[in-house]
């Protein structure tokens, strides 16, 4: 064990002490956390107001951007912060609490995007049993399963950090408290959290994302087999185009981040690849999924032509 001071209190250095690098780093992360918050607030405003979107697919999608506009809020605002007044403190009960926030909302969103990937298997091929087995009951219990497994994954991180004891230096090379960096400023045995880094975490990335692939094989499978004409192959690929788009640009960085042994060497590419799943995609996700869904783009110009009038008057 260690004999110096014990830390109470850390910093977050951020992604670069570059002053000219800071401002446009702070203008491009402000717009594109501006675009995840009206964006991904637009489409649960969607879901919720229309009728005609009160189904399984529209659920879960909801639940994704609800998912989008929490996890993008855990980092990106302390992030903001420091491009403007440079490396910030944060307590160590902020520090843990930021942590498990992060992985409660990235793992939950891992296993939603798995959830809803089965739900396009069985709209794609069992159509005229998609109502019952897709039914409002299957659907909160699938919904509530998501999220308590996000919940206890992060928990098991925040309980095992929480344990350490941390001394001497308290410089965190990132924008937030991971896992990762808070391991390496530890001066007590991280077996056992390096143990549950490498063994639980790639699983809970792996296992939805197994899931997730072997839907689309079926469907895949299931659209060459039995559907003859051009048109109708590709009308079930067009409706599964918007969440394969989300799979790849959520799973390629946090597998790359993730789902390989951590040796606590990799922080300097660990912090990119960081910003691209907790800012950059929680923007892009709407843009996807309203430029190429045909149900919610009708319904969100239709919502806004209805307040721009009610302005108006």
């Amino acid at each position: 064990m260690c004999n110096q001071t014990r830390v109470g209190e850390f910093i977050l250095l951020g992604i670069t002490d570059v002053q000219g690098l800071q401002h446009f780093c702070f203008i491009t992360f402000l717009l594109l956390y501006l675009t995840c918050l009206l964006g991904n607030g637009a489409i649960v405003t969607v879901v919720i107001c229309e009728p005609r979107l009160h189904t399984a697919m529209y659920f879960f999608l909801g639940n994704l951007s609800c998912l989008d506009i929490f996890y993008s809020t855990v980092t990106v605002p302390k992030m903001l912060t420091g491009f403007l007044f440079g490396p910030q403190p944060i307590s160590l009960g902020k520090c843990l609490a930021q942590l498990h926030f992060f992985h409660f909302l990235g793992s939950t969103e891992a296993v939603l995007l798995a959830t809803m990937a089965y739900d396009r298997y069985v709209a794609i091929c069992n159509p005229l049993r998609y109502a019952l087995v897709m039914s409002p009951r299957t659907c909160l219990l699938l919904a509530g399963a998501c999220w308590s497994t996000g919940f206890v994954h992060a928990m098991m991180h925040s309980v095992m950090t929480s344990q350490l004891s941390f001394c001497g230096h308290n410089h965190i090379h990132h924008f937030f408290c991971d896992i990762k960096p808070l391991l390496n400023l530890a001066c007590s045995n991280t077996s056992l959290n390096m143990s549950l880094l490498n063994i639980v975490t790639p699983t809970i990335v792996l296992g939805p994302f197994t899931l997730t692939v072997l839907s689309y094989l079926y469907i895949i499978s299931f659209v060459v087999q039995k559907v003859r004409s051009q048109k109708g192959r590709w009308k079930p690929f067009s409706t599964c185009a918007s969440h394969l788009t989300v799979v790849a640009l959520l799973y390629m960085p946090v597998l790359f981040n993730y789902a390989q042994p951590s040796s606590g060497s990799s922080l300097d590419r660990d912090v990119p690849v960081s910003l691209l799943y907790s800012a950059v995609t929680p923007a892009l996700n709407p843009l996807i999924y309203t430029l190429t869904n045909q149900e919610v783009t009708p319904v969100l110009k239709k919502m806004l032509w209805r307040k721009l009038l009610h302005e108006r008057k």
